[in-house]
């Protein structure tokens, strides 16, 4: 078993007897499952326009129910989450001190959850010790598998969730209901053809993320994530 400390996440405490009821109206996918039990869901969260603004998980430890987010997504979608809140019975505590977030590879440890993206990813465990820092390489894993990532390939206010693979990495659930931005990713998956999509390409040389792949003198994708001399586009 390998772990690896999550220094650039953001925890958040979520209490109220609101608190899953709130964010299964606001977030793509179904999260009243964790009231029965611990565990966890990772989920996206949309703009009314059906663009992507963040993603993150959303767990049961069973001593807390926990948002876990990437820090530089952190302030701005606790931000938006509280223009929703009215008068539910919810409260956000932001970057929950005594909480450290481990990921790592091999068999599940006490009190951790399987990556529910995919079985490539390992594992995530929230306890009262930081993990022990490791080299796995992430990003190879997540170009061999094409798993996004904030801030690379979905960036805010620009990225169809469809698009970049939330279906086959269980982000999002069409049978739960309304939540922001569900018609246009209801219509995206019933009544039109998706043309845009992520492959995995090779590269002899590593490349600024953003460069444009050109056919018959024609942009046809951009390069992303780069490992191993295989990247996603």
């Amino acid at each position: 078993m390998t772990s690896e400390a999550a220094q650039t996440r953001c925890l958040t405490i979520l209490t109220g007897d609101d608190a899953l009821p709130f964010l299964q109206g606001l977030v793509t996918n179904d999260v009243l499952g964790l009231a029965k039990a611990p565990g966890i869901v990772w989920t996206g969260f949309l703009s009314a326009q059906g663009k992507y603004l963040a993603d993150f998980f959303v767990v049961n430890t069973g001593d807390a129910l926990l948002l876990d987010m990437p820090e530089t997504q952190a302030e701005d979608t606790l931000r938006r989450l509280n223009m929703y809140r009215l008068r539910a019975d919810v409260q956000m505590i932001a970057a929950a001190s005594g909480i450290y977030v481990s990921r790592g590879l091999g068999a599940v440890p006490e009190g951790g959850f399987a990556d529910p993206r995919h079985p490539a990813l390992g594992w995530r465990s929230y306890s009262a010790t930081p993990g022990t820092p490791s080299q796995i390489d992430w990003d190879r894993i997540r170009v061999a598998h094409l798993i996004p990532e904030s801030n690379c390939e979905l960036i805010p206010n620009e990225s169809y969730i469809l698009e970049w693979g939330f279906e086959r990495l269980h982000g999002v659930d069409f049978r739960k209901g309304c939540y922001v931005g569900q018609e246009v990713t209801a219509r995206m998956k019933h009544k039109t053809e998706l043309r845009k999509g992520m492959a995995k390409v090779s590269y002899s040389t590593p490349v600024a993320i953003g460069t444009e792949i050109m056919a018959d003198e024609k942009p046809v994708g951009q390069i992303f994530t780069q490992s191993g001399g295989e990247a996603i586009a």
